[in-house]
């Protein structure tokens, strides 16, 4: 009896434990895009100026590598742009991407090893490449709402294509 009144007290904790609420998500097929930027480009100004071209409603940095001469970042819980200058490695970027507004995070580590990371801005200026692999979700549109005083993403079907006009 006391063994079986000791496990119920040390589960006792899990037992009340509410049950997660899974997220509801939406699939999507993925299609892929490879990209290299040249020495001088400004990263989020061709990441931003592609997403438009190309019409992308719904999009993820899948990678990117390279380097940069300039990093331009709004770090963590700050207001202003943190601007470094130097030869930086890109050593991740991720985020999601839309013409209706993107979210990226970089990190860029120095010769030392020193790494920092925060919002990708403008102002990052490639210094002898960035090799991007970007994907697309065609079947779903990412849209920034306002939320808790930010544009929070927001995850709707994509709207149907425009029909073709017959002929």
């Amino acid at each position: 009896m006391l063994r079986f009144l000791f496990c119920f007290l040390l589960a006792g904790p899990v037992l009340a434990q509410t049950p997660a609420v899974v997220p509801t998500a939406r699939a999507s097929a993925l299609k892929t895009y490879s990209l290299r930027l040249r020495p001088g480009d400004d990263l989020r100004q061709q990441l931003t100026a592609f997403v438009q071209e190309h019409h992308i409603r719904a999009g993820a940095m899948l990678t990117c590598v390279g380097s940069l001469t300039v990093t331009t970042l709004r770090l963590a819980n700050q207001e202003a742009a943190s601007v470094y200058r130097g030869h930086f490695e890109i050593v991740s970027l991720v985020g999601t991407l839309s013409v209706n507004g993107s979210h990226l995070h970089l990190a860029v580590s120095d010769s030392t090893g020193r790494t920092i990371g925060g919002h990708l801005l403008d102002g990052c200026r490639v210094y002898t490449t960035a090799e991007i692999v970007l994907g697309e979700l065609p079947e779903v549109e990412y849209r920034r709402e306002t939320a808790f005083g930010y544009k929070e993403l927001v995850v709707y079907p994509a709207p149907p294509a425009p029909r073709k006009k017959k002929e």
